[in-house]
């Protein structure tokens, strides 16, 4: 396709204003929801412009109204409930606010479109990808059932999907995340839209597959000029992918710049806060991540003045006034009566405090906790018919040794499917190993009789990924904690049970009253410290974090790692921390083991692993996490992994990553490779190295 080059976008220079009009214009947009409690004003003044070929990013922490003002572009607010209340939205020049629902299901699809965060419960079970591709086709452009099938083929093809003829006739549930989400785009393109919004596009994938899809839709962007919005909390994909950048806060706009200006520069203080609050795959563990204490405010009953206001360490008498959202410099706005002051470099936040050197106490000749040797967990799954049916045999874990010694934290990373959320489970005594053997503080953990495995539960206990799911809804805050205490008889009675609760909340850094809420009457950080303080009441040894703060905010996320690590330091806790999330793995781990496809490929300590990553698989997944730094994103070269994670259900001869590595010789897909030493403490296992 011929691209115009008056129309592109330019990184450095910026839309070309003068020839161009924006193709989207966001103007003070107002949305409301009635709720039995009142009037939520979850939207108030929202005001940007999209260009042809721009990528513009809308960030903020759950709740700032991203996502609903993204809905109202759609026309897809729920109804009565939702309705805008002022505002207009132009596309082409046409206020879409004006049209007819039936207007708008025309619009809807064929100008604009969009891909929702998760595509599992966006596609259709009982219907096959070919007719949920064509569908549009043939609603929108009238095509005919050949012409759609040709162009659902084509599409397949222009979003990476092998062999698209048999993967037309397949069903949602037989593709992998990242082939779901790539049909998600397939069915975006479909009708040559001039603007997708992408709603947390890549949250529930992989960073290599996440890279692979965001690579994907840049190019699309770029080669179709193709206009798109990406809502997104990810700092480091807005870094990468992004042209400009509007921050939201508490239903408002309090930030508006060119993604290099504003990660350089900041102009608001929730800005500077949440940047220096995120974990960087690029920087060394020196001190604490920065935090943003509080929560944001209560959209029922917001404050007046600036809604940032009682979470600013920057706050002043004028913050009692609502700031208007001003030009500070070009192409820079923001909402803050402080702004300048940012700019000039008169404001600064305050240092953390250093992270004692773990490596430290590596010296020492003390004995592991937790030794595993060659784990194997095989599942067997069966498939067919109602009457036949075949088992197949899943190795989710297969010959995993590993060490943790007292006050260590290992890291163990790798995609979804690679098995490390198995071994904590194994570890957890939730799963029983089929081979293998596992030391606790010398002995062997006893994993097969239930009263055996109780005292070994005392020892070893678990930080859930969902801090909702994991908490009982009927129960009040304190009856969670106090529970274990009263089923192991930790407390002789109800009182001492409520006592120590009262002590372990404080612990975790939330208020005594808190032991009589509910847990939905928590925000989302103040429930995983319920979960840490549930943990921590059986006085365990080792606490395997299961994804901890993988469903949390990123300002959220800094206090809950430096809560971990404060208690590490305080009671003498060994951690299992099982993760996709590089950075934060890096900022917490003393060790790192990387697992692909239930075996462990490199373990090393963490700076070495990170600064000199010897197995290809993990200089793949630190080349395709982003940093949140736009200077240094440009000048790294995109090297997204290829190819999907291949199925359990397929045992894969040699080396586990042949088929995915651009390494690979004929001797990789027949010999095993053993982790061997390649220099004190550090470990692969690849043939090349």
């Amino acid at each position: 396709m011929t691209i115009d080059s008056q129309n592109l976008y330019r990184a450095e220079t910026g839309p070309l204003v003068e020839q161009s009009e924006p193709l989207l214009s966001v103007e003070n947009l107002n949305v409301e929801f009635v709720t039995s409690r009142g009037t939520l004003r979850a939207v108030e003044g929202v005001s940007y412009k999209v260009w042809p070929g721009e990528i513009v990013a809308l960030v903020g922490e759950s709740g700032c109204g991203k996502s609903v003002s993204s809905l109202a572009i759609m026309g897809l607010l729920p109804k009565p409930a939702g309705r805008v209340t002022a505002g207009r939205i132009l596309f082409e020049g046409q206020n879409l606010l004006d049209l007819s629902d039936a207007q708008m299901r025309e619009h809807r699809g064929r100008d604009v479109s969009m891909i929702f965060q998760e595509p599992m419960t966006s596609l259709n079970p009982v219907l096959t990808i070919g007719v949920q591709i064509m569908e549009p086709l043939l609603t929108h452009l009238n095509m005919t059932v050949q012409e759609a099938r040709g162009r659902a083929l084509e599409l397949l093809r222009l979003v990476g999907i092998t062999d698209p003829e048999r993967r037309l006739n397949q069903y949602p549930h037989q593709f992998s995340g990242g082939m779901r989400q790539r049909v998600m785009i397939a069915i975006g393109l479909s009708c040559n839209p001039k603007l997708i919004i992408a709603d947390e596009p890549t949250t529930a994938l992989d960073v290599t597959i996440q890279a692979q899809i965001l690579e994907l839709m840049r190019d699309l962007s770029r080669q179709l000029n193709i206009a798109l919005i990406i809502i997104t909390h990810n700092l480091g994909i807005v870094a990468r992918y992004a042209d400009r950048v509007n921050v939201m806060y508490a239903g408002r706009q309090i930030e508006q710049a060119r993604a290099g200006a504003l990660f350089g520069r900041p102009l608001h203080p929730y800005t500077l806060s949440l940047l220096s609050s995120v974990p960087r795959l690029d920087q060394r563990r020196d001190h604490k991540l920065a935090t943003i204490e509080g929560s944001p405010p209560n959209l029922l009953d917001p404050p007046l003045g600036c809604r940032f206001a009682p979470r600013c360490p920057f706050r002043i008498q004028q913050c009692n006034e609502e700031p208007p959202l001003v030009e500070v410099e070009p192409g820079c706005r923001s909402a803050c009566w402080r702004s300048r002051e940012l700019l000039r470099g008169d404001l600064a936040l305050k240092p953390q405090p250093a992270i004692p050197d773990h490596d430290a106490a590596e010296e020492v000749d003390v004995a592991p906790h937790i030794v595993v040797r060659n784990l194997h967990k095989h599942f067997k799954v069966s498939s067919g018919g109602f009457l036949r049916s075949a088992t197949s045999l899943v190795r989710a874990v297969d010959g995993v040794s590993f060490e943790i010694g007292p006050g260590e934290t290992l890291g163990l990373v790798g995609e979804s499917g690679c098995g490390k959320s198995t071994v904590g489970r194994i570890l957890l005594g939730l799963e029983e190993p089929t081979e293998g053997d596992i030391l606790f503080n010398g002995a062997p953990l006893p994993l097969g009789s239930r009263r055996s495995a109780r005292d070994a539960r005392r020892a070893i206990q678990v930080i859930f990924q969902d801090p909702y799911a994991s908490l009982n809804p009927r129960m009040t805050i304190g009856q969670i904690i106090a529970e274990p205490l009263l089923v192991y008889r930790l407390e002789p009675n109800r009182a001492a049970a409520a006592a120590r609760v009262t002590e372990l909340l404080r612990h975790v850094g939330l208020f005594d009253y808190m032991s009589e809420r509910y847990p939905h009457e928590l925000s989302g950080g103040q429930r995983q410290r319920a979960g840490i303080a549930r943990a921590l009441a059986m006085q365990p040894d080792v606490i395997v974090c299961d994804e901890p703060v993988s469903a949390l905010d990123v300002s959220i996320q800094g206090q809950i790692i430096n809560l971990l690590e404060d208690l590490q330091q305080r009671l003498g806790l060994t951690y299992l921390f099982v993760a996709h999330d590089l950075a934060v793995v890096r900022h917490i781990s003393t060790r790192v083991a990387v697992m692909y496809l239930g075996r462990i490929v490199e373990v090393a300590k963490r700076d070495e692993l990170y600064a000199n990553p010897q197995h290809p698989y993990t200089r793949a997944l630190l080349d395709a996490a982003p940093i949140p730094d736009p200077a240094i994103e440009k000048s790294r070269k995109p090297r997204a992994l290829t190819g999907e994670l291949p199925s359990p259900l397929n045992q894969v001869p040699g080396c586990v990553f042949h088929t995915r590595c651009p390494l690979a010789s004929a001797a990789c897909r027949e010999v095993v490779p053993e982790l061997r030493e390649l220099s004190p403490g550090h470990r692969a296992a690849c043939i090349k190295v």
